[in-house]
Formats: structure tokens, C-alpha cells, sequence
């Protein structure tokens, strides 16, 4: 269970950073720069964790920043937020902190 996480980390991490990118590209958003890059890198830093062999530490830095972007973006989405970047991050969230649990169970 460890392979899937961590490569979600990893796929994860990017869409976020990329999304910080694109929302401080598209609306001069410098938080959205900020909180995208310190997410992303965050995920990124999780999954090489796990890559390193360092189990608890991946996965506690890959629970935290997924359940706070699933925290952050899902009530955005359900209140009429759109698909991005409210409900792409706010799911990828969500699976992110079940893939992370299920992880947590079989390590």
C-alpha cells in the first residue's frame, strides 16, 4: 500500500504546485503561489520520505496536507466552487487521506 501512496504524493504534490503557479499566473494570487508551492513541495517531500524508507514521517506530512487541502477546498466545491481548483484539489484531498489511512492500517 505503500507504492500507491507514495506515487500519489508525488502526482498529487505537482497538480498542487502547479495549481499555486497557475492561480498567482492567472489572478496574481501571491497566496495562491505560496500555499501551492508549500503544499506541493510538502506532498513531495512526503512521498520521497516514504521513497526513503522513513514510513511514519511520509505518511504523517502526507495526512497532514491532504486533509487540510480536502478541508480547504471541498466546502468551496459544495458551495458552488467549480471543478478547479475547489474540486479537483478538494477530492484529491479526500482520496488522499484514505489512501494515507489505508496505508497507516497495512504498514
Amino acid at each position: 500500500m505503500l507504492d500507491p501512496t507514495r506515487f500519489y504524493y508525488y502526482l498529487f504534490g505537482l497538480i498542487t504546485l502547479a495549481g499555486g503557479i497557475q492561480g498567482f499566473m492567472t489572478k496574481n494570487s501571491l497566496p495562491s503561489l505560496i500555499a501551492g508551492s508549500i503544499c506541493g513541495i510538502l506532498l513531495l517531500v512526503a512521498g520521497y520520505l516514504l521513497q526513503m524508507g522513513k514510513v511514519v514521517p511520509g505518511l504523517v506530512v502526507g495526512l497532514i496536507i491532504t486533509l487540510a487541502l480536502a478541508g480547504q477546498f471541498l466546502p468551496k466545491f459544495f458551495k458552488g466552487g467549480g471543478w478547479w481548483p475547489a474540486g479537483v484539489e478538494g477530492w484529491l484531498g479526500l482520496i488522499g487521506v484514505l489512501l494515507t489511512i489505508a496505508a497507516f492500517v497495512k504498514k
